[in-house]
């Protein structure tokens, strides 16, 4: 996410949903044959209000809540129903957090187990020094909208040698185990290389055991590719090579594992990450070479399923959710995604790792700052600015 300001207005253009011809390094508009469905942006909630929501998640147990982020250090909760009135406190630490451009709370995942323990893990920056946390808390009862502000137990911190790029996102995959992602430090172009340090956290998709204590507070999975390793790696890391990661998820109907990675200059890129998968900066810049600027070096380095450029003032990717609701039919199985600046919204669709369609469903007037999904598999969005909860509907 960019410190960027933009007014909000409040529009949509509207545009169908199409089939679409190949893909495209440089074109992000792809499909203008046929349309399927028309597709809108409705507020989900409209009475609800929210200040910076930068994550938004349903609790995976049976009381159908919502619970969205809000970067200062507050996470809300409400009950799922369009004619919501009021949200309250579900957690409140403003008090630890470091909150201004790209740093706050910037992500949560609920323990898969939360409907009986309660758990749910938060990643935020604090100050002196500067830092990411990752930190367990545990709500008062697993079905209370209140939160044990002092069962706070922290996991695992690392150092931010400057404000941005933190990345932030947090998942529980399949497997149960917690998948952090983590932006390179910031600075421009990575001045540290921390993406390709193997003894940074920085630049990575971290994975690690909330149920294990032989680190600590956590454990390292057996199957994490630097597992045991003897030359320093750090056993944390799952994948590499990544600059900004914002926003990651897991397609519940299948095995595939989205990251969404901010450019630096030129490209936006998609990835689909795999275990110990080095996916390339800073020696590449989604397709491109960025250091060196040509003839770079790319053995072993996985690309980006799709890169785009910025021409249309599509500068800063927001990752989203495959799509798996019941209401819009011609996304089911679609990766949905947008941009932060330009406030436009596409639906990939994928064959293997190969590009079969990338279409254009609107231009948004806001800033699409995360995007979320509820347990019919219905995908929402947040607009930063506004502080509104948006959801994907036909029109």
């Amino acid at each position: 996410m960019k410190n960027i300001h933009i007014p909000f207005l409040f529009s949509l253009i509207l545009i169908g949903l199409t089939s679409a011809c190949s893909s495209s390094d440089d074109d992000n508009d792809e499909g203008e044959a046929g349309t399927v469905e028309t597709i809108q942006a409705v507020e989900a909630f409209p009475s609800l209000t929210f200040t910076s929501p930068v994550d938004f998640k349903q609790s995976p147990d049976a009381s159908n809540r919502f619970f969205v982020a809000e970067q200062q250090g507050v996470i809300k909760v409400f009950d799922n129903a369009a004619g919501t009135s009021a949200s309250s406190n579900f957690l409140d630490i403003r008090s630890k957090v470091t909150s201004s451009g790209e740093l706050g709370l910037l992500g949560f995942a609920f323990h898969p187990d939360f409907a009986t323990n309660g758990f749910f893990y938060v990643n935020y920056t604090r100050a002196n020094p500067l830092q990411t946390v990752i930190a367990r808390y545990k709500a008062t009862t697993p079905t209370a909208n209140t939160t044990d502000i002092s069962s706070e137990m922290i996991l695992l911190t690392y150092n931010q040698p400057f404000s941005n790029h933190n990345g932030g996102s947090m998942e529980f995959g399949k497997d149960g185990y917690l998948y952090i992602a983590s932006g390179d430090g910031g600075g421009s172009g990575d001045p540290q290389n921390n993406s390709q340090n193997m003894k940074s956290y920085l630049g990575k998709i971290l994975r690690i055991d909330v149920n294990a204590t032989t680190k600590g507070n956590y454990g390292i999975p057996a199957d994490n590719p630097f597992a045991g390793n003897a030359n320093g790696s750090l056993e944390e890391i799952y994948a590499y090579g990544l600059r900004n990661p914002w926003k990651m998820s897991f397609d519940t109907g299948s095995d595939r594992f989205f990251v969404a990675d901010v450019g630096q200059n030129v490209k936006e890129e998609i990835n689909l990450i795999t275990k110990g998968g080095n996916f390339g900066w800073k020696i590449k810049e989604g397709k491109d070479c960025y250091s060196p600027s040509s003839n770079c070096d790319a053995t072993g380095l996985i690309e980006p399923v799709l890169d785009y450029g910025r021409s249309d003032g599509d500068v800063s990717i927001t990752g989203g959710y495959v799509y798996r609701g019941e209401t819009i039919k011609g996304l089911i199985g679609k990766y949905i995604y947008g941009d932060y600046v330009s406030g436009r919204i596409w639906a990939l669709e994928l064959d293997g790792n190969q590009v079969k369609s990338n279409a254009l469903l609107m231009k948004f007037g806001g800033s699409i700052s995360t995007f979320g999904q509820d347990s019919k598999g219905e995908v929402y969005f947040a607009n930063y600015r506004a502080g509104k909860i948006l959801k994907l509907a036909v029109q």
